[in-house]
């Protein structure tokens, strides 16, 4: 890894410029990975297996993100042969593949679930969340780039497809179920709970707030502009306001051909999109670029399903090359890989990935 020391900012600062569509000294740099990659990317460097702090370092890494922990009573039992989250009662099931595995959602509990059975539903208060860590976690990661939230804040459409399914979760949208609409709700008042016990606790150490929603398929959008208008946008924004009241930027995770979408964000008032899966319709570097820089900040564009999983090393840094030349002028783009990065790439890839990001990503 070529990692130079001698930086002219704190990442907090070079990420709250890129926020702000601002030249930093360098690009940022993000990382998030299955566990099977980062179980060998750990091996590579002789860290043990707990070590994250000390790999984000190695690879150079700006972000870091503060998530309290559910710390309340079991809510919803347990369940042979599956994981059952015990404030949510979302069910998973490990499905193992040649290269690793991942969590399957299933079972869908509330999926034929009325108004009153959701209203019904065991749910977490705020209160039932651990703060303890955040004084001092805040202090380690001072000159870090710290978030709140993530791509499961404020989500509609996947969070509640964890709970009743995504056809159902669709068709709730389209026919103003209000079983579903409720279950959104009751989910989005604990998360804005949480998120204004973190702010208040935090002040000004937090750099932006991270909420989620996949909007599109590989090609098309998921659902219909006017569909988001009517359901979604008004509940984002309760979101994208907590976050202004206290003075912070927002990043919106979303999958997919999403840039239908981008619009309705910058009115918004949402700063920067994030996972930009280059090969989806109207996501590639050059559109979005184009037809949003300087008014969205970006974060993400080294597809997780290109050279990085099946490239040379060559490829791999001639690929965040092409990207950062098209990215970096004017500022405005944090390197990070579109998803969580892949059990299937290879460990030389992801290094050289990291690699080429320090190499050619500074101004």
């Amino acid at each position: 890894m070529t990692i130079k020391d001698n930086e002219k900012m704190t990442s907090k600062e070079r990420v709250q410029l890129t926020l702000a569509n601002q030249i930093p000294d360098r690009v940022p740099i993000d990382y998030d990975a299955n566990p099977g990659i980062d179980s060998r990317l750990k091996k590579h460097f002789r860290l043990k297996q707990d070590d994250n702090d000390e790999l984000l370092k190695m690879l150079g890494v700006d972000f870091r993100r503060i998530d309290p922990p559910y710390a309340g009573p079991r809510l919803h039992a347990q369940i042979p042969g599956r994981t059952v989250l015990p404030e949510w009662g979302i069910h998973t099931r490990w499905i193992e593949h040649e290269s690793g595995g991942y969590w399957d959602y299933c079972d869908f509990p509330l999926q034929e679930a009325d108004e009153e059975q959701v209203a019904a539903w065991p749910m977490p208060s705020p209160d039932d969340f651990d703060y303890s860590f955040l004084a001092d976690t805040l202090k380690k990661y001072e000159k870090l780039a710290i978030s709140v939230g993530g791509a499961g804040i404020a989500d509609c459409i996947n969070s509640n497809g964890m709970l009743r399914g995504m056809e159902q979760t669709l068709v709730d949208l389209i026919t103003d179920d209000p079983a579903g609409l409720l279950l959104m709700d009751r989910r989005h008042s604990v998360q804005i709970g949480v998120l204004q016990r973190i702010l208040d606790i935090a002040k000004d150490k937090i750099c932006f707030l991270m909420m989620g929603e996949d909007l599109g398929t590989q090609y098309t959008p998921m659902i219909s502009l006017e569909l988001y208008r009517k359901h979604i946008r008004p509940r984002h924004q309760r979101f994208v306001d907590l976050a202004k009241a206290y003075n912070l930027p927002v990043m919106i995770h979303t999958c997919g051909s999403s840039s239908w979408a981008y619009e309705d964000f910058i009115d918004m008032g949402i700063n920067a999109v994030d996972t930009l899966q280059p090969e989806a319709k109207n996501m590639s570097p050059a559109y979005l670029k184009e037809h949003f820089g300087g008014r969205l900040a970006f974060h993400g564009c080294i597809s997780t399903a290109g050279p990085v999983a099946f490239g040379s090393v060559e490829d791999v840094a001639a690929s965040v090359k092409e990207t950062l030349d098209i990215m970096m002028p004017g500022g405005g783009y944090c390197m990070s890989p579109t998803h969580q990065l892949q059990d299937n790439s290879p460990t030389e890839n992801v290094l050289a990935m990291y690699e080429a990001a320090h190499i050619y990503g500074r101004y």
